[in-house]
């Protein structure tokens, strides 16, 4: 593993930019199997998922070039040339290689993947994906790692689809099988959140007919071809919320350049009730900490609730906090597992269920943790920000999974962190 050294630093200060956002690229780049030609992506960022999808893109026989930083060129044969199929180690890399089921169903009528893997925080079932998708005419015949599924038809149908939860990468994956469906498709309870209207926006722009943009439902009329277009990726606002997390809890002084406050009102809510001073006026995102940071109570909800990727940000901020806040997690189970790494810490923190009470320290001490998702990962870091002495964090791995250099645009506010083998 991958470990990084943290000292604390002093309040953190400057401008930073948080790139595109992971959760929105990792889709559009699955979409561009849905129209034969070149497909130019910007501002994707540098991180190890981008990776393993461009991997997994070329195993089904697609080419794919980098022309220039935060660019990619993605150029996609015949749906005759496309391989329904790729190597098992690249599906069980990330959760998100579930969202070329759609795309590979529509384009080729068949697709055969081993069961996603990705971050390790939880039960999160498929069966959101597959039930919308054996609406649409599709077969599924699964055994313990591996999906295998197939169409008689040679276009999926349209369906009426409501999803009993509105999950982000659902939506994504049956939004794409239906922009080539026949008919009409509608997907109601349909993921709200801005990656979902950037994976739209993208699919307008080569042809498909979507309306409902940025609502709980979905209208798709589904055509016959699409085509290749170019596509700017939407900042991450879960990056952005990191970088104004480091200046909250070090009482520092940070400008997110490319920070989207529309897409992130209720977190910079939050951040206001735990002290900290914002300037929306842009250009991003500013944010001024306070001499301590105060009480909150946070629960996590789709979107446009408080998302549960910030939740290790939020639990980490609050425990220097002054007084007792409680967090409660309402998605997912076992996303608190990195709480005990902030108790070796000194954090003050006890979990029953779906709810954290903090109670806030004055400081926290460095010591050896450890990291076992992205957003624990980073949280931890920002951790060893204010914790007396050195902190080391193993797992750091994890971190480069969706933080375009993390540590170094840490270290030009002023952090001081040293990655180490």
């Amino acid at each position: 593993m991958i470990s990084v050294v943290v000292k604390p630093s002093g309040p953190l200060s400057g401008e930073v930019q948080a790139f595109g956002a992971k959760n929105a690229v990792l889709k559009q780049m699955a979409a561009c199997l849905l129209a034969t030609g070149e497909h130019q992506l910007t501002n994707v960022p540098n991180i190890t998922d981008v990776d393993i999808m461009i991997e997994l893109l070329e195993a089904l026989g697609c080419s794919v070039a980098r022309p220039a930083e935060h660019e990619l060129l993605i150029s996609v044969p015949d749906a005759t040339d496309i391989h329904p199929i790729a190597p098992a180690h690249l599906f069980e890399a990330m959760r998100a290689s579930i969202v070329i089921l759609g795309p590979l169903l529509v384009r080729c009528g068949e697709a055969n993947m081993a069961l996603p893997g990705g971050d390790d925080f939880g039960h999160r079932p498929i069966n959101f994906h597959t039930d919308g998708l054996s609406a649409m005419g599709t077969t599924f015949r699964n055994d313990r790692n591996t999906i295998h599924a197939t169409t008689n038809r040679s276009r999926l149908r349209a369906a009426h689809i409501t999803l009993e939860y509105p999950s982000h990468t659902a939506t994504d994956n049956l939004l794409m099988a239906c922009v080539l469906a026949e008919g009409r498709s509608v997907i109601d309870n349909a993921a709200r959140e801005p990656e979902v209207e950037d994976l739209a926006r993208q699919l307008i722009a080569m042809g498909a007919k979507i309306e409902g943009l940025g609502t709980s439902r979905l209208s798709i009329e589904g055509v016959r071809e699409l085509k290749p277009a170019r596509h700017e990726v939407i900042t991450d606002r879960v990056v952005t919320a990191t970088y104004l997390a480091s200046g909250l809890i070090t009482g520092g002084h940070v400008r997110v350049v490319d920070g989207r406050p529309d897409h992130m009102e209720m977190l910079l809510r939050k951040l206001e009730a735990m002290g900290a001073t914002l300037d929306l006026a842009g250009p991003g995102i500013v944010i001024q900490g306070p001499a301590r940071v105060q009480t909150c109570d946070v629960a996590t909800l789709p979107y446009p609730g408080v998302a549960t990727d910030y939740k290790p940000l939020i639990t980490t901020m609050l425990s220097v906090a002054d007084g007792v806040s409680v967090v409660t997690e309402n998605l997912f189970q076992g996303r608190f597992r990195y709480v005990d790494e902030l108790v070796r810490l000194g954090a003050r923190i006890t979990t029953e269920g779906h709810h954290a009470m903090i109670r806030g320290v004055d400081h926290l001490v460095g010591t050896t943790v450890r990291a076992t998702d992205i957003r624990a990962a980073a949280a931890l870091v920002l951790a060893g920000l204010v914790a007396e002495g050195q902190t080391t964090v193993s797992g750091v791995e994890h971190v480069e999974r969706g933080y375009d250099d993390f540590l170094g645009r840490l270290s030009t506010l002023g952090a001081n962190v040293e990655r180490v083998a």
